[in-house]
């Protein structure tokens, strides 16, 4: 599949600002370049309240209320390898789910690679969700469903944190959805080798850079709290949305675990966005694509939370 024109364009903008792949950059300036994306995409819309927490961990997260009577609570982990980015970088995107969705957006600011190291990222992943459901009243309506989500590392991060909650029996979580998710740590998949698939966003020499910075021992990455694919049972997850990106190394991983928990019963419901890259979602405004999903992602969530 070829890429759209549009992300065609985006592509030869961003290679003339840089075009040395981030596993080649310090890592500091790597994480810089974040700030650079978020001048180029602009800031999302206005919504009612904007509140920074800390929670007793010490945890850091946002959260963007978009009503007086939000519907749910969409909980957000961001992507980035485990390695990059913040929830600055995904403020745009919690902003516009909160104000299409009606929907209190929690983005979480979770513990980064190599300082910290698996699993402290899905340690902060578990126990935020555990304050918000202990929160849950004040955050949205009484009752208000929960909806765990995020895309590539943060993907992976929130299906992860569904498995636990199913086998903890607690919190209940309603819907997860994952963009363009992590699902396993084999480098060899399909999408691993199609040229067309190698972009700026994320390559199979930046996706093994992620996978050193996280969980450096090649023993653990089988393990299914980093591969999820890997889970031997995976009955009784929360009803799932999958996205995935035509031109994505991680597409197939994330295709092959929807099959894996429709084979488990799970409601389960994938989209491929075709003409796509890894991480479109990060340019609302700028890539049609991107306006698509956010479109799709807005039904998925009103027939999921609006079911009789």
């Amino acid at each position: 599949m070829e890429l759209d024109d549009a992300t065609k364009a985006l592509l030869t903008q961003l290679a003339q600002v840089s075009d040395t792949p981030l596993q080649e950059m310090p890592l500091q300036q790597s994480r810089g370049l974040g700030e650079m994306l978020r001048a180029l995409v602009g800031p999302g819309p206005e919504v009612l309240r904007v509140e920074d927490l800390t929670l007793p961990t010490g945890l850091k997260i946002r959260v963007l209320t978009p009503r007086p009577d939000p519907r749910a609570i969409l909980v957000y982990f961001h992507g980035g390898g485990w390695v990059l980015n913040s929830i600055d970088d995904f403020d745009k995107l919690g902003r516009t789910l909160a104000e299409r969705t009606g929907c209190t957006v929690v983005l979480v600011d979770y513990r980064l690679a190599p300082e910290h190291p698996y699993p402290a990222a899905l340690d902060d992943a578990w126990s935020s969700v555990g304050w918000i459901d202990a929160h849950r009243a004040e955050l949205a309506v009484a009752g208000a469903p929960l909806i765990v989500s995020g895309d590539s590392a943060g993907g992976n991060l929130a299906t992860v944190t569904a498995r636990r909650a199913r086998d903890a029996g607690a919190p209940e979580v309603d819907l997860q959805i994952l963009l363009y998710p992590v699902t396993d740590s084999v480098l060899d998949g399909p999408g691993y080798h199609e040229p067309e698939n190698q972009t700026l966003m994320l390559s199979r020499d930046l996706m093994a850079w992620y996978w050193d910075m996280y969980v450096s021992d090649p023993a653990d990455r089988v393990h299914p709290d980093v591969a999820p694919l890997r889970t031997p049972n995976l009955s009784g997850m929360p009803a799932t949305v999958i996205l995935t990106a035509s031109n994505d190394i991680l597409r197939t991983e994330g295709e092959s675990y929807a099959a894996r928990l429709r084979e488990a019963g799970v409601d389960t419901e994938i989209e491929r966005f075709d003409g796509q890259m890894h991480a479109f979602l990060n340019f609302i405004g700028i890539l049609p694509g991107a306006t698509a999903a956010i479109d799709y992602l807005t039904a998925v969530i009103e027939k999921h939370v609006c079911k009789p």
